[in-house]
């Protein structure tokens, strides 16, 4: 039987190894800093997390199924979910924005419709864009504000979005959440997707919400607290966890009728 760690050896071959400097809250975000964040001598040296590999997914797949019946009943239904992997960087974060309380099929129109204006999706093309701009895109005043917002910061390197792999876990959520319009959800959604964590758990996803209602036969979906406490027992490997939930719960959804579909995407 295959017990995994973060630090079991057959995975750790697969793994990069970096580590991260923690900002003190009162210089982080600099503007002046030449140098980047990560690199900053009044950082403290800590210890990053693993990204996921493909190997690793499916050790976890396995590590977790072995352990919980309703996970592998889900596998079983309908295989092992995909790693729904990300580039880094400016446009899959103003990508996330945009998929802020709203289908996937709207974020990705919507998302369309922004990269066409701007002709490439880079922080100075959205500050050159402007809020007005990204308004007649289609954006709302508010999204609009935060992808403006999203752009300065990581033009000034007061967000170093290419270096967050640099960081744990939390220190990279506490960078994104400084930015308006980036939520826990949103930042999350970052670090599971893009930085491939194992173990982030997105609090207030409606869809792992809607998953974990009819895994445990709930009559509702459960509020995100009962959420986030239910999926303790999926760690080290909550990313791994959500990943399963939300296969099922897309592969249930598209065997509904057209006329009874519900949002595929969580809240922010």
């Amino acid at each position: 039987m295959l017990l995994l760690h973060r630090t079991n050896a057959a995975c750790a071959v697969a793994r990069r190894v970096c580590s991260v400097r923690h900002l003190n809250d009162d210089t982080i975000g600099c503007a002046s800093d030449a140098i980047p964040l990560c690199l900053h001598p009044s950082f403290i040296t800590m210890p990053v997390p693993p990204s996921l590999s493909l190997t690793d997914l499916q050790a976890a797949i396995a590590h977790l199924t072995l352990r919980d019946a309703g996970l592998a009943a889900i596998v079983d239904a309908h295989g092992a979910p995909p790693m729904w992997d990300r580039p880094s960087g400016f446009a899959t974060m103003t990508q996330i924005i945009l998929e802020q309380q709203v289908s996937l099929q709207s974020a990705a129109t919507l998302y369309a419709r922004t990269a066409l204006a701007l002709g490439e999706v880079t922080p100075n093309n959205a500050i050159a864009c402007g809020l007005d701009g990204l308004r007649m895109i289609g954006l709302t005043r508010q999204k609009a504000s935060y992808v403006v917002a999203l752009a300065e910061q990581t033009a000034s390197g007061m967000l170093p979005l290419q270096q967050l792999h640099c960081y744990t876990d939390d220190a990279a959520a506490a960078l994104l959440t400084r930015v308006p319009g980036i939520g826990p959800w949103s930042a999350s959604i970052y670090l599971l997707m893009v930085l491939k964590r194992p173990d982030i758990w997105p609090p207030g996803d409606l869809a792992l919400h809607k998953a974990l209602q009819k895994l445990y036969r709930l009559a509702s979906p459960p509020q995100s607290a009962t959420a986030v406490q239910l999926a303790l027992q999926w760690s080290p490997f909550r990313a791994v966890a959500a990943r399963i939930l939300w296969h099922g719960y897309l592969q249930d959804r598209a065997a509904l009728p057209r006329t009874v579909r519900v949002r595929s995407l969580p809240t922010r």
